[in-house]
């Protein structure tokens, strides 16, 4: 979610036509309060319990790590809603702007950290993703000056490529499953990797242009 709601009626004084739909006045009434900041609110208290949940009773009992994956599965569900929602109905808010990243990062953060100290997922790929999200985040702030690079279809794939793969990794898996679950997270690194390099250089193309403009 991003970007602030712009008071449509604003200043004006004038009423809403009575016959207008209702979508039209909650865009001037869209506040903390609204589905996609709840949803928001949902993933980030969903943090804490997931990590409960994975690593109860040592980390390895499959039933705690099948309702890891199933507050997991919330989590990133929710992030697909709020996000949508947000954009549809203009419900986007200075709150949702600052959680909802942060709600993306603390739960996939979260999931990456104690795979790795349950030994499940060697550290390094911890490293590259967490490292990517970071530097792509600083990055961001970098160029905002300049302008906002958007999300590619790289990116989105990188997102549901992680998604698959980390939940892939909380459940309990064994044989075929859990070969295909370590292509699932090769495919998720090489993607993290390329679309980072395609970030940095869409961020150095911008700040060229920009330092070129001024």
């Amino acid at each position: 979610m991003s970007g602030a709601p712009a008071s449509a009626a604003g200043g004006t004084g004038r009423r809403p036509a009575p016959g207008a739909k209702l979508g039209a006045a909650a865009v001037d009434q869209a506040s903390l309060w609204n589905i996609a900041n709840i949803l928001t609110m949902v993933r980030l208290v969903l943090v804490p319990g997931f990590v409960m949940l994975l690593l109860a009773d040592g980390g390895y009992d499959p039933v705690w790590r099948a309702l890891a994956w199933a507050a997991f599965a919330v989590a990133m569900i929710t992030d697909i809603f709020d996000g949508h929602l947000a954009r549809t109905y203009n419900l986007v808010t200075d709150f949702g702007k600052i959680a909802d990243p942060i709600a993306d990062k603390a739960i996939m953060g979260s999931a990456l950290v104690c795979l790795s100290w349950l030994g499940d997922l060697p550290w390094w790929v911890t490293g590259v993703i967490l490292g990517r999200e970071l530097g792509i985040t600083l990055m961001r702030f970098w160029v905002i000056r300049y302008g906002v690079i958007p999300a590619s279809r790289g990116g989105k794939l990188k997102t549901l490529a992680q998604g698959t793969a980390v939940g892939m990794y909380v459940l309990a898996l064994t044989g075929p499953l859990a070969t295909l679950r370590f292509w699932m997270m090769a495919v998720a690194v090489v993607l993290t990797v390329v679309t980072g390099l395609d970030y940095i250089r869409q961020a150095v193309v911008l700040r060229r242009k920009g330092l070129a403009a001024e």
